[in-house]
């Protein structure tokens, strides 16, 4: 009985982790789609990072 409530306990925690991660990767558009361009127009460009920064000029500008 034992065993069983562990394993239980485990599987749980695994599938809580993995829809966590679901749900944070679903919530952030692709790097280059026009939402993700249009999400960082609005984001003050002090915020972005130097990633940020080149992704923009690739995908956004050109």
């Amino acid at each position: 009985m034992k065993l069983q409530k562990t394993i239980t306990t485990k599987i749980a925690g695994a599938l809580a982790v993995l829809f966590l991660a679901g749900a944070v990767s679903a919530c952030s558009p692709e790097v280059g789609s026009e939402e993700w361009c249009n999400d960082l127009k609005e984001k003050p460009k002090g915020d972005w990072t130097a990633n940020e920064a080149t992704d923009f000029a690739k995908h956004c500008l050109m």
